[in-house]
């Protein structure tokens, strides 16, 4: 009997573990996600305040 007592508390420690490791991961998924979101729209941001200042510099002088 202390088997299988054993083998239970050992089932519930690694079924724990398993929910801490994988908690932990989508932590670091989310993390990586939210930073890169916010990275592609600063470039995003630079890109489009680039393209409008070329245009307002290549735009033909009227006389």
């Amino acid at each position: 009997m202390s088997q299988a007592t054993s083998m239970r508390k050992r089932h519930q420690f690694n079924g724990r573990m398993i929910r801490i490791i994988l908690l932990i991961s989508l932590m670091f998924f989310l993390g990586r996600f939210v930073y890169s979101s916010i990275g592609a729209w600063h470039h995003h941001q630079d890109k489009k305040e680039s393209q409008s200042t070329n245009l307002t510099i290549e735009a033909p002088v009227q006389r």
